[in-house]
């Protein structure tokens, strides 16, 4: 067990380089079982979401090597085996495992995926897009059972879901005729799947769009991607410049990715200058309250709601946080309160009175992104902040701990 201590009240001064995005590696490294080769995948994060993906890798007998940030994967060995609880708990996007053994095996067996706590995340959609596809899918408890003679391409339909999305599309892209995923998320971590699929070989039109078309092919082969810029990490820390930098520089990103959140904090009218790849963050003193609601993409991405709770505790009036996406994802606001925040909870929104100090307190990381939050409250706050159960923190952010200090931080990790 660790735990992460911060004293407060330190400016941000320097640059953080972002990282890859995890949720696109996290869903890159599964599709590499699809293709009968070899599979490059380079600004790959470190973090333990990667680890636990190339466990289960390993474990159905693929051969993995790690240089630096770059991850290669030969599947050519791989072996369709029952993937148990105890490595599908590790992490929610264990369930990209389905899709790719289907879409490769025809069969794959496994137990219900873990992940943070944050509301029902149910695979359903995922589930009904393989019976679509000719699948036939059984549980037993807490273990799924999906094998089809051969999958048949149809029209699918995904309501927006991300993991669906990508489920579907590694279930159908070496399916009999033609796949129509419509409502397809368009993150742009899918992108970034699709187009690792077609460098393998994969016939996928509708790039970016909500409807991808997949005519199926019979094989594919080795290729190679970039992992593109994690554009939740980007926005945790330029949030973190809002409410302590001096000066603060996030880059490599795609500044296109963080539309929403630019568009919200120019309307607070913080102090950001947009550059081609970086974003340059100075802490004001007043900032205006705004009205928020968390949407799918390209909307206000709901893994930034948390981290934006922090910020809206500061600003010069009342704010509310409408959160859309998931029903239980505002256990980040109690630790905020006992800090001194002012939030109440109203069914899915924060009404947030404005402004208030905030003093460190010992608090606990529910999941990954409320401690996302109580990271930059300790930054903020007066005094010292001590976060527990971090372990939710360093399965999505790497190496924070040293990116902060680099900057100016007073943060350390300790063993408990």
């Amino acid at each position: 067990m660790k735990q992460i201590i911060i004293e407060g009240g330190h400016p941000l001064h320097g640059k953080i380089v972002v990282s890859g995005a995890k949720n696109s590696a996290v869903a890159l490294l599964p599709s590499a079982i699809l293709c009968d080769g070899v599979v490059t995948i380079d600004n790959v994060p470190m973090i333990s979401d990667i680890e636990a993906i190339k466990e289960i890798l390993v474990y159905l007998g693929a051969k993995v090597e790690c240089e630096n940030d770059k991850i290669t994967i030969d599947s050519r060995t791989i072996q369709n085996r029952v993937i148990p609880e105890s490595l599908a708990k590790k992490l929610r996007a264990s369930y990209y495992f389905m899709g790719a053994l289907l879409g490769k095996f025809k069969k794959t067996e496994m137990s219900f995926p873990g992940g943070c706590s944050i509301g029902a995340r149910p695979i359903d959609l995922h589930l009904k897009g393989f019976e679509d596809l000719g699948a036939k899918v059984s549980s037993n408890e807490n273990q799924y059972l999906v094998q089809a003679t051969k999958l048949i391409g149809t029209d699918l339909y995904v309501k927006h879901s991300v993991g669906a999305t990508v489920n579907l599309l590694f279930s159908s892209v070496l399916a009999d005729g033609i796949t129509i995923i419509h409502d397809a998320a368009k993150e742009p971590e899918i992108t970034n799947v699709v187009e690792l699929l077609q460098n393998m070989g994969a016939n996928i039109s509708g790039k970016g769009t909500d409807t991808l078309v997949i005519h199926g092919v019979e094989t594919l082969h080795g290729a190679s991607i970039s992992v593109i810029p994690d554009r939740i990490e980007a926005g945790t820390y330029i949030i973190a410049g809002a409410l302590c930098g001096n000066q603060l520089e996030i880059t490599n990103i795609n500044p296109e990715h963080l539309n929403s959140l630019i568009d919200i904090l120019q309307k607070m009218q913080a102090d950001i200058t947009i550059l081609k790849d970086s974003v340059i963050m100075n802490h004001k003193e007043t900032l205006l309250p705004v009205n928020i609601k968390t949407e799918v993409y390209p909307g206000f991405p709901t893994d930034l709601q948390q981290p934006m709770t922090t910020l809206l505790t500061t600003v010069s009036g009342n704010s509310t946080l409408e959160e859309t996406i998931y029903e239980n994802r505002f256990k980040h606001v109690s630790y905020l309160n006992e800090m001194g925040a002012s939030i109440k909870i109203e069914d899915r929104k924060l009404m947030i009175t404005a402004p208030t100090k905030l003093n460190g307190k010992t608090v606990v990381a529910t999941d990954l992104r409320a401690g996302a939050s109580l990271i930059l409250a300790g930054l903020s706050a007066l005094g010292e902040t001590t976060i527990t159960e971090v372990e939710h923190i360093l399965r999505g952010y790497e190496n924070i701990i040293e990116k902060l200090e680099n900057v100016g931080a007073k943060i350390k990790l300790e063993e408990i």
